[in-house]
């Protein structure tokens, strides 16, 4: 009689490290975004309500950015233990949780994938809901495909707004039996609070560029670039 065992549900946590090896821009860099914007301007409600021109052209910018930019190895590897699983290579379950607004996991082939600070290649309306595709730019005075109005934001999770699909993800992490970080700082909540709250029931892995500067909650450190370290520890689970 042959022993069935039951799949292995792992939910990988991926930050601004993975999306930095594939050449965006990210915030928290010495040189990165933050040097040449405020973050009360662009990314907050009240920046928004004081200038919608400034927030709408700043994240045209970063939309047309995504056109130059590829997915990279780290996102490939994700996307192939996805299909391993699908194939039925591998008995597992991958959710990817992202805290990057762009699309390169999408991109990469990845299908099971929550975003939870929202998507810059998408726009919400404020008097209907409606959250259209958006690849070209968006104003102030560009109307909502489904209403009609001129009421459309970037779909992004702003400072002080809720990260979205937070039902989901706490489903996914109280069911999980191994929880990894790639490219994130894990000092943003409610991210930063995963690794404590899996601690108990799941192995608990962080790929990283740089070695933490505190103690970590984490069973296993991975230190390099995404690059090379994901598919590595893709190719340890298929092997395994």
């Amino acid at each position: 009689m042959t022993q069935h065992h039951p799949a292995e549900r792992i939910v990988v946590l991926t930050g601004a490290g993975i999306s930095r090896e594939s050449g965006l821009e990210t915030f928290r860099d010495a040189d990165g975004l933050w040097s040449r914007h405020n973050i009360a301007d662009v990314c907050t409600p009240e920046g928004f309500r004081r200038d919608p021109m400034l927030v709408d052209r700043f994240y045209n910018g970063r939309r047309a950015e995504l056109a130059s930019v590829q997915p990279n190895a780290a996102h490939l590897a994700l996307a192939e233990l996805e299909r391993a699983a699908h194939d039925g290579r591998w008995n597992g379950e991958l959710l990817i949780v992202t805290q990057n607004i762009d699309d390169l996991h999408e991109r990469a082939g990845s299908r099971n994938v929550l975003h939870m600070h929202g998507e810059l290649r998408r726009v919400r309306c404020t008097s209907c809901g409606a959250t259209p595709e958006w690849l070209g730019d968006c104003l102030p005075d560009t109307p909502c495909p489904a209403c009609h109005r001129p009421t459309l934001r970037p779909d992004v999770v702003w400072f002080g707004e809720v990260p979205l699909h937070m039902d989901r993800i706490e489903t996914a992490l109280a069911g999980c039996d191994r929880f990894v970080t790639i490219g994130t700082s894990g000092t943003v909540y409610p991210a930063a609070g995963f690794v404590a709250q899996v601690r108990d029931h799941a192995e608990t892995v962080d790929i990283n560029l740089d070695p933490p500067q505190v103690p970590t909650l984490f069973d296993r450190t991975l230190i390099g670039p995404a690059t090379r370290m994901v598919p590595q520890w893709v190719i340890e689970l298929l092997g395994a």
